[in-house]
């Protein structure tokens, strides 16, 4: 045998026994456990919704309350930091005036305090929608699984809605 023969012979598992005549092996006696039940169809379905009503509750919640709680009022809601210390808009600025005026059902006041939010509210409500709708037919729950280059993507669209609105050309932008 040759030397590379050897190693993969060393590695070689060896091969098992002949089964041997004789009784069957039993299995341990003890005390018995009670089967298992499986859930119910109804309650493994209302185990299914819980997350998506609940999540879908949450932020229909942090809707109405902005939708009670002018934010165009002042002292409601703390300023944007970056706003008071550098007179800079960031990317989330007008947010709250947008869900505001979003709860309202004010589309074109709450595309004009914030175009990126209402673009994150409907990819938000798009994506509770498509786990809802899973959920409701037993389907895999999606994931938000995106590969690196599209959260980058994503960053970079943000500073670069954040560059413009601050800009005099894109004071369109801007709340």
């Amino acid at each position: 045998m040759t030397g590379e023969n050897q190693r993969v012979d060393a590695f070689r598992t060896p091969d098992p026994p002949p089964p041997q005549a004789g009784p069957a092996p039993t299995a341990p006696t003890g005390p018995a456990r009670p089967p298992q039940a499986e859930p119910a169809p109804s309650e493994a379905g209302v185990r299914r919704l819980r997350a998506p009503v609940l999540t879908m509750a949450a932020a229909v919640a942090a809707f109405a309350y902005v939708g009670t709680v002018n934010p165009n009022e002042p002292g409601h809601y703390p300023v944007c930091p970056l706003l008071r210390l550098t007179g800079i808009l960031c990317p989330g600025c007008g947010g709250l005036r947008s869900a505001y005026a979003f709860a309202h059902g004010d589309l074109v006041a709450a595309f004009g305090a914030n175009a990126l939010a209402v673009t994150g509210y409907f990819v938000f409500a798009g994506f509770v929608l498509l786990w809802l709708i899973r959920a409701v037919r037993g389907g895999p729950v999606p994931r938000p699984a995106l590969r690196p280059l599209y959260w980058w993507g994503i960053g970079g669209a943000a500073l670069v809605f954040a560059v413009v609105r601050n800009l005099s050309f894109g004071s369109a932008l801007a709340p």
